[in-house]
């Protein structure tokens, strides 16, 4: 019977372990049915793992600026289609669909495939 348990326990470690790694991943605190577009300049873009982050100026309903923070993909998915550190500098001008925080705070979750310079040109360039 012992020898029987072990691999038992085993599984049901790896299995609890999973989960957290699940909840980890979770994009719940967004609200992925409600995008929203902002105008914004960039004033840092952090590259870094396991998220980059983008904070990004927007003019709020009163005028004045708003800082929103920004979750993005890791650095090795941008790198994948041509990002780097580089690709996004303070002071750049940018469109971005967003999915904002359900609870209404200046955040949200942003795409790569979502975002481009105010003029119209993508940020990266791929062949």
């Amino acid at each position: 019977m012992r020898q029987h348990m072990i691999p038992l326990m085993a599984g049901g470690l790896l299995v609890a372990a999973g989960g957290g790694a699940l909840a980890h991943h979770s994009f719940a605190m967004f609200d992925q049915a409600s995008p929203i577009e902002l105008e914004g300049i960039v004033q840092e873009f952090k590259y870094t793992n396991p998220r980059s982050y983008l904070l990004l100026e927007v003019k709020g309903d009163d005028g004045e600026p708003v800082v929103w923070n920004l979750e993005g993909s890791a650095p090795s998915i941008l790198g994948r289609d041509g990002w780097s550190k580089d690709s996004l500098r303070p002071g750049d001008h940018v469109l971005v669909t967003i999915d904002p925080l359900h609870s209404g705070a200046p955040g949200g979750s942003w795409n790569l495939r979502r975002i481009k310079f105010k003029d119209g040109r993508p940020i990266v360039v791929t062949p």
